[in-house]
């Protein structure tokens, strides 16, 4: 099996709505998107002869999905009041809605769906919210 892992960040900002500690607490982090892609065989023809996939395929979508979120305000779907929504938006402050809570474990979820949909064969993404603490997700 041949992997191919490439890496990007961003920082952003989030907290845990219903969660009893400090993270219910707005506060920001550096977050790693380590992605690894595989398969059992390079390509065969064409200008990607030999290799797993393009590395410019990869950081490009890699840099897309993570500039999405830097330097932004990244909350749960009904974690905030409208009111609290609404004043930020007036502030004009970047802010992302996502369906789940924003944890490194949904995170490495959403963003292996979202590199699926690039057609890489994902075998895990990993996103770290510290130097020292991450998260993966596999299908394997």
């Amino acid at each position: 099996m041949y992997y191919l892992t490439a890496e990007a960040s961003f920082d952003g900002a989030h907290f845990l709505a219903g969660y009893d500690g400090k993270c219910s607490n707005l506060h920001g982090h550096r977050w790693r998107v380590i992605l690894k892609i595989k398969t059992d065989k390079l390509q065969s023809e064409g200008q990607q002869r030999g290799m797993v996939v393009d590395f410019g395929d990869v950081k490009n979508a890699l840099k897309k999905e993570t500039d999405f979120f830097d330097h932004s305000f990244i909350y749960e779907e009904g974690s905030l009041k409208e009111a609290t929504v609404a004043a930020l938006l007036a502030e004009d402050f970047e802010m992302h809605v996502v369906p789940f809570r924003p944890t490194a474990e949904n995170f490495a979820r959403y963003f292996f769906d979202k590199f699926k949909d690039y057609g890489f064969t994902v075998a895990e993404v990993t996103v770290y919210e510290t130097p020292n603490n991450c998260a993966s997700y596999s299908e394997d």
